[in-house]
């Protein structure tokens, strides 16, 4: 789970609570989100078969331990433990942690971050448990294994259409995983990875008004072959989740790093996506920016949850107007994710309307299990900067 830094909890307190606008209440939220997930966990007693999206006929899209989502699920369950301290929770929490311990070897993905450091992580901080270490030790370990020193960054897919070293603007999330293991083993070697990596992505990914590219494809000595996109409307577009992902990972960087042009590049992205032209009125966001028939185009919920969580981070970073400024967006998104036009979506999930891969025809309109984990973990770091 991706910790705050201290400074962000203890951000401006009085500030906040002198705040006319009500607070959103989280308790509320979260009791909902207590009864969806037991009604979850009943419906999945097979963890082989671990909880994802819907299909296109409503039924369950149930995905195994080596899709890149698998970890969410178990570490939205430690968040539940985390919120109640009911062991019930804890349980489950370790009994579908442990349906994805196998990843740790995996070596063929970048979403090690997601599958492993998500669950084993927030159960390693809750517990104490030392073999929630040992898996999270050989996972950074795996992950690490698909950095080229030549290149400087991490390999994402090992082939897209004609290039063999594609990076997507998703692999920023699994930076912290890194910096974790550098801190546990005290090897440097894990940092400066991450260091590479994001310095590499902070060059080649984004476009003068700081919007990113989905893919950057590069060459044998760490040229750019091309930048493009897979899960966007266009090369040239701006899709949504893409966004997002750089918004919170260049917030986590300045978190492990206090390099300021980390947490330039953080404002930057956010200043774009909160003054674009088609952001909505509820502030939840076109599944891409740049989508052709807006504003006859689907939201994306999950792209708003990501944000939301990365802006509630990212407002403990810097002075009163601006932190203001990202605190008010979060809320106001919390505000709408929490409202009926998002909170009532079937099977259990706690949010309607997002989109995976619309290009692909894959997971369009639909409630997605880390939609579920950012609203709960943008909701948590709500609640704890309203004290």
């Amino acid at each position: 789970m991706i910790r705050l830094m201290k400074c962000t909890l203890l951000l401006l307190p009085l500030f906040f609570a002198a705040c006319k606008r009500p607070a959103l209440d989280v308790d509320a939220r979260m009791q909902v989100a207590l009864q969806r997930y037991e009604k979850m966990l009943q419906a999945h007693p097979d963890t082989g078969k671990i909880p994802h999206s819907l299909n296109a006929d409503s039924s369950l899209r149930d995905m195994p331990s080596d899709w890149w989502t698998s970890g969410f699920f178990a570490a939205t369950l430690w968040q539940l433990y985390d919120y109640t301290k009911d062991e019930k929770w804890k349980a489950a929490a370790h009994k579908w942690s442990m349906a994805v311990e196998k990843e740790q070897f995996n070596t063929t993905t970048h979403d090690l971050g997601f599958m492993i450091y998500y669950p084993f992580g927030a159960g390693y901080r809750l517990t104490g448990d030392s073999a929630y270490r040992r898996i999270m030790l050989q996972g950074a370990a795996s992950l690490a294994s698909r950095f080229d020193s030549a290149r400087g960054v991490i390999r994402s897919w090992d082939t897209f259409r004609e290039f063999d070293y594609p990076v997507i603007i998703d692999n920023m999330m699994n930076l912290d995983f890194l910096f974790w293991a550098s801190r546990e083993t005290n090897d440097p070697r894990y940092h400066d990875i991450s260091i590479r990596h994001a310095d590499a992505t902070l060059k080649n990914h984004f476009r003068p008004d700081f919007s990113s590219y989905h893919v950057v494809c590069y060459g044998p000595d760490g040229e750019v072959l091309a930048q493009k996109t897979h899960q966007g409307a266009a090369d040239e577009s701006v899709w949504s989740r893409g966004q997002a992902w750089a918004l919170y990972g260049y917030t986590m960087m300045f978190r492990e790093t206090q390099d300021r042009k980390y947490l330039d590049q953080a404002m930057h992205i956010a200043d774009f996506l909160l003054s674009h032209p088609n952001l909505p009125d509820d502030k939840i966001f076109y599944w891409d920016l740049k989508a052709p028939n807006i504003p006859n185009e689907e939201r994306d919920a999950s792209a708003a949850a990501i944000v939301a969580s990365g802006l509630l981070e990212l407002s403990g970073y810097m002075d009163e107007e601006k932190s203001e400024k990202y605190f008010k967006a979060a809320e106001d998104m919390l505000v709408s994710l929490s409202g009926p036009a998002y909170n009532d979506p079937p099977a259990n999930f706690l949010l309607a309307h997002s989109v995976g891969h619309k290009p692909g025809g894959i997971e369009v309109d639909v409630p997605l299990i880390y939609a579920d984990y950012y609203y709960l973990e943008a909701l948590m770091r709500y609640k704890a900067l309203r004290q």
